[in-house]
């Protein structure tokens, strides 16, 4: 936790070296220049509903499936970050997604004794950030230039387990944007008073990626050893603490989508630009034992309709020209609303309100990756409606256990969602 003119705000992964990073500038103790950290959360959770990939297609079919559970390890990180003095310092984070992957090359008697991979995990590895900072006028003005966090929507600026109440973090603008969102990039940000600004300039999403169940959630990733930058886009942050315990933020981003492929469009397609919108609002209220946080964000994506063609054209990834492209249908409008409030019941506690903390919250949200285009109707499984409740106990500052029942509401014919998780986390720096 930073302290800002008595401003509670926190930053997330290794953003807090560049907060402390000054201090350390006089120091030549490499341990003191030196900061390694990260956050992790290890979960368990019972579904009450079929996990059959047909549900939603089939929904009376399903409807009585039994329940299925799960252990999952969603995230877990290594932040690590240094001060060269003289206001550059750098910063990366390593992340572990779902444990991880593991393959391994054997040898198979039952293939008369031929070589085969195997894949031993599932999972994903990558290095989420990985930047160089300039700071000039006492962080007041910074640049910095890398792979970084593109800070749109509350989930990605706040994504750490202690930044939310849920289990796994909330489902509505993970679901529409890419999550955590980081490319590469260059930003211009700082702190003046009781703001704090950002502005980013990077490369556009990939339109192969997007689909009527995740809108651009997958378009900052890439399947080359390179990201594609034919199309650039912009995005900005702004975030104000005049009141005291009260954060207030708006975030956007611009940028052009169509095209940002190595596969090239007939001239047909010439006037398609596939220019991504979108704009966010979020805060937090911390005071007073409560904790109150909401989000509302919006995005709108042009030629949504010529894309969807020019996508569903391409080869079936199976072929041997195959893309990733989902196939689906493209949403013109997405958006995802939330809110959620959790009392620390040991504030009311004597011998524990300074040592621990047990938060009662509940959260609802309402999100929707298809809210207009082609064939609407057959996809209304994509408007959903999230209810959860569940307590927060903190034995300690770094360590969160947390607890949720949740229930995922559908419009007819699809069935609800229920279910029940337990996790634990931790989040803090080593050294």
């Amino acid at each position: 936790m930073i302290v800002f003119n008595s401003k509670r705000t926190l930053l997330s992964g290794a953003m807090m070296l560049l907060a402390l990073g000054s201090s350390y500038a006089q120091s030549d103790s490499v341990k003191s220049r030196l900061h390694i950290g990260g956050y992790g959360e290890a979960v368990m959770t019972r579904n009450f509903y079929s996990q059959h990939f047909n549900r939603y297609k089939d929904p009376a079919t399903y409807k009585n499936d039994p329940s299925h559970g799960r252990f999952d390890l969603p995230h877990v990180t290594i932040n690590m970050g240094y001060d060269f003095g003289n206001g550059w310092t750098m910063g990366m984070e390593m992340e572990f997604e779902h444990g991880g992957t593991e393959s391994a090359v054997e040898i198979d008697a039952d293939e008369s004794g031929e070589y085969e991979a195997e894949v031993e995990r599932g999972g994903e590895f990558a290095l989420e950030q990985f930047w160089i900072n300039k700071a000039f006028w006492n962080g007041k003005f910074n640049i910095k230039a890398g792979e970084i966090i593109i800070p749109v929507g509350e989930i990605n600026q706040y994504h750490m387990p202690n930044n939310f109440f849920s289990v796994y973090r909330s489902e509505g603008e993970a679901k529409i944007l890419p999550n955590t969102w980081h490319q590469v990039g260059v930003s211009l940000w700082g702190r003046l008073r009781d703001w704090r600004y950002e502005a980013i300039f990077t490369s556009g999403l990939d339109a192969e990626r997007f689909g009527h169940n995740c809108f651009v959630h997958y378009g900052a990733a890439s399947p080359y050893e390179y990201k594609i930058a034919n199309v650039y886009a912009g995005a900005a942050r702004v975030d104000n603490y005049s009141i005291p315990g009260l954060r207030l933020s708006l975030s956007g981003y611009y940028g052009y989508t169509f095209r940002n492929t190595e596969r090239k469009a007939s001239a047909s397609y010439d006037k398609v630009h596939g220019a991504l919108s979108i704009g966010s609002f979020g805060f937090e209220l911390n005071r007073w034992n409560w904790i109150v946080r909401g989000n509302a964000t919006y995005a709108h994506l042009d030629d949504a309709a010529s894309m969807t063609t020019f996508m569903n054209a391409y080869p079936k990834h199976n072929s041997q020209d195959g893309s990733p492209s989902k196939h689906s249908p493209i949403a013109k409008n997405a958006y995802s609303v939330g809110i959620e409030a959790g009392y620390n019941i040991f504030s009311q506690i004597e011998s524990l309100r300074n040592k621990q903390k047990l938060y009662l919250f509940g959260r609802y949200e309402d999100y929707n990756t298809y809210a207009s285009g082609k064939s609407k109707a057959a996809y209304g499984y994509d408007h959903v409606k999230r209810m959860g409740v569940g307590l927060n106990y903190s034995p300690i500052k770094q360590v969160i256990i947390k607890g949720e029942y949740s229930h995922r509401f559908f419009t007819s014919p699809y069935n609800n969602e229920p279910s029940v998780s337990l996790g634990i986390t931790y989040n803090g720096w080593f050294l």
